[in-house]
């Protein structure tokens, strides 16, 4: 099953394609998938920003964790079959210390969180961390 966040993501994948679109952030995540039984192969799609990647490429996610920037804490990391990390946060973000080529979402951490045990991602970059590239993007 291919989850998206936003309608506007559907347009990058054909008709005939079973499409899940959840809403953005956790809370719509947690309404979407709480009835799916957790190994219910699931391939998150979906647009991105991103620190250093350049607009409009696709990457295939590795390491998924949760974005907080201002408090550190332990809590669970996964790992997917890619190569480039995803930072899920609750919130656009808009800058980042972080120097490594990544990308931040604000689904997938909650996904894997919630436990499913069948999950691929790709995300889109749609922006340079900034919400008027988004929107152009998206647009």
């Amino acid at each position: 099953m291919i989850v998206i966040a936003m309608e506007e993501e559907r347009k990058k994948f054909g008709p005939e394609e079973e499409v899940l679109v959840t809403g953005v952030g956790a809370i719509n995540i947690l309404r979407a998938l709480h009835d799916l039984p957790r190994d219910t192969p699931i391939h998150n799609i979906g647009y991105a920003g991103s620190n250093n990647i350049p607009i409009g490429t696709r990457v295939r996610v590795g390491r998924v964790e949760l974005y907080h920037p201002h408090y550190a804490y332990e809590e669970p990391v996964f790992q997917l079959d890619g190569d480039v990390p995803c930072y899920t946060s609750c919130d656009f973000v808009v800058e980042t210390e972080i120097k490594e080529p990544c990308v931040f979402d604000m689904e997938l951490a909650f996904i894997l969180a919630m436990g499913f045990t069948n999950v691929t991602a790709e995300k889109i970059i749609s922006d340079s961390l900034s919400k008027e590239e988004f929107q152009q993007t998206i647009s």
